[in-house]
């Protein structure tokens, strides 16, 4: 990867921004349909939902990217990867949380991000957009800048300074968290904080950038689901690794946390 200079870097944010605005349209257009939404199933056992929205929505970026920069590789959730030259992948997940997308809630969102592309997969995350299209809620990172912007206007995005592990808010998505042992280690750190909350997908790693939470904690993710949550959340000063402290952009056990004090009081609960 050629070095970037300020002007990529703006191009390539606002670039980023694009995207998202075409999965706005195409998943807003498909959002709370009369009688609700229908979803295929990917898994033969199991239930992980696609709907046509995630299609359109992926569809809609590969496009846009095929037209504006050839050269970049893509690795998709629904689509899959594509290879580039210019040393750089965008990293997309169109619907994060199809699950609450099809059940008509707010909390879904759109993944959008640039990595440094390496022979074995996406690299570090350069950038990231997490956008909530119902809401009308965007938060970005990357080149040093982390920022919202909503109905309560546009700020800049900080995290949470250091607390107690036992005033700590901590958030998941599925109350079970992975296998049984993944799920034992998250009691044990759910036993230590003031409040745990499930259900929110991506824009829990929102409200860690946003300073309103402390840690979110998974399992089982792929890099589509952390790439674009990891590059705003370190932008807003934030730490995101896996349950060994190890850089966590392909996904797998994944813990953001909003300061490097509390992230290693939480990585010692998770470890037993």
């Amino acid at each position: 990867m050629s070095v970037l200079t300020s002007r990529d870097e703006t191009d390539l944010m606002t670039l980023a921004f694009e995207l998202a605005d075409l999965a706005r349209t195409e998943t807003l257009a498909r959002f709370r349909p009369e009688g609700g939404i229908g979803a295929d199933n990917k898994l033969a056992s199991g239930f992980d939902p696609v709907t046509e929205a995630d299609r359109a929505a992926e569809a809609a970026i590969r496009e846009r990217l095929g037209k504006l920069r050839p050269q970049d590789g893509i690795h998709g959730e629904e689509f899959g990867v594509t290879r580039g030259t210019s040393g750089l992948t965008w990293v997309l997940d169109p619907i994060d949380g199809t699950r609450g997308f099809m059940s008509g809630t707010p909390t879904w969102g759109v993944l959008v991000a640039l990595c440094e592309e390496t022979p074995d997969g996406p690299g570090a995350p350069l950038l990231g957009v997490i956008d909530q299209p119902y809401i009308g809620e965007r938060f970005s990172g990357g080149f040093g800048r982390a920022e919202v912007e909503g109905p309560q206007g546009r700020s800049i995005l900080r995290t949470r300074d250091p607390r107690a592990l036992s005033d700590a808010v901590l958030f998941t998505t599925f109350p079970e968290v992975g296998t049984p042992e993944e799920g034992a280690a998250f009691a044990r750190l759910a036993r230590e904080v003031r409040l745990t909350r499930y259900g929110m997908d991506c824009y829990a790693y929102a409200l860690v950038a946003a300073g309103q939470i402390d840690l979110v904690v998974e399992a089982g993710l792929q890099a589509y689901d952390v790439a674009a949550p990891i590059a705003v959340i370190e932008a807003a000063g934030g730490i995101v690794t896996d349950w060994q402290g190890r850089p966590a952009h392909r996904g797998g056990q994944v813990i953001a946390a909003a300061n490097r004090e509390i992230h290693e009081a939480a990585l010692a609960h998770l470890a037993g």
